[in-house]
């Protein structure tokens, strides 16, 4: 079927309680959500959507694009009110916009910028779950916010990326990456201090970021040093991937520079 008209649709989600965004059999995913979502709205009429990318299971977004593709032109206004009407609390819908129909929003330029919320020592309470991922061990701060700004720049991310096709391009630009103190995302049931691991950059490999995340607690637990990341980062690394991967709870697609 040819659809005519194509927006671009911009959402938020809490992805905890589902299984990533692409669809799946018997799993709980984001697309599903959203697709079902939509056949409330639009009812009798046909419609197709795709996301700007996969998430993993329990990443959640506060900025993300569906594209949208219709037969007929919505009133956007009356859309974006019956879309969050008919959303689980789970999900929000920001804003909607009409595009030409040739624009497609994967292979649009665009800026990613990730954060992982984190903290370490005393256990979290239970509500921080689904936002923030807790060390148990003292973490060395200062030392990962050095080891944090050594992926910035172009590097070789073999170690970083985890089954990998024969086409895939491991050399990779990141734009910005730092730890900071978190004051983004905050909840009187947080604890007292948080941090968040920033990375900004035009595309990522498959869990790159978690992995990165990972190493740099190995770095503040004193496992790992920052000639062991300089190292990592080279044209000539041993190029295999690094075994222990983040929990995905800690991460969130924070936003998404766009060309439309």
């Amino acid at each position: 079927m040819k659809y005519s008209i194509s927006y671009v649709v911009c959402i938020q989600f809490l992805g905890f309680r589902f299984s990533g965004w692409q669809k799946q059999k018997n799993a709980k995913t984001l697309h599903d959500m959203v697709d079902k979502t939509l056949s409330f709205v639009f009812k009798e009429d046909n419609y197709k959507t795709i996301g700007v990318g996969r998430t993993d299971a329990k990443v959640s977004a506060n900025t993300y694009y569906i594209q949208l593709f219709t037969e007929k032109l919505v009133d956007e206004e009356a859309f974006i009110k019956s879309l969050n009407s008919n959303f689980s609390p789970d999900f929000r819908a920001l804003s909607i916009r009409k595009v030409d129909r040739g624009f497609n929003v994967i292979n649009a330029p665009k800026i990613k910028e990730y954060h992982y919320y984190f903290s370490f020592g005393e256990k979290n309470h239970p509500f921080a779950a689904p936002f923030l991922v807790n060390v148990a061990e003292n973490l060395d701060i200062e030392l990962m916010m050095k080891a944090a700004n050594l992926f910035e720049g172009e590097h070789y991310f073999h170690k970083y990326c985890t089954k990998p096709s024969e086409n895939t391009i491991f050399k990779r630009i990141i734009n910005s990456c730092e730890i900071v103190e978190n004051d983004i995302l905050t909840a009187s049931f947080f604890p007292e201090k948080s941090y968040i691991f920033k990375v900004k950059g035009k595309g990522f490999l498959r869990y790159q970021i978690r992995l990165m995340m990972a190493t740099l607690f190995e770095v503040g637990k004193g496992n790992l040093d920052l000639d062991f990341i300089k190292a990592s980062l080279k044209e000539d690394n041993d190029r295999q991937f690094m075994r222990n991967n983040a929990p995905s709870s800690g991460l969130q697609l924070f936003d998404i520079e766009l060309e439309l």
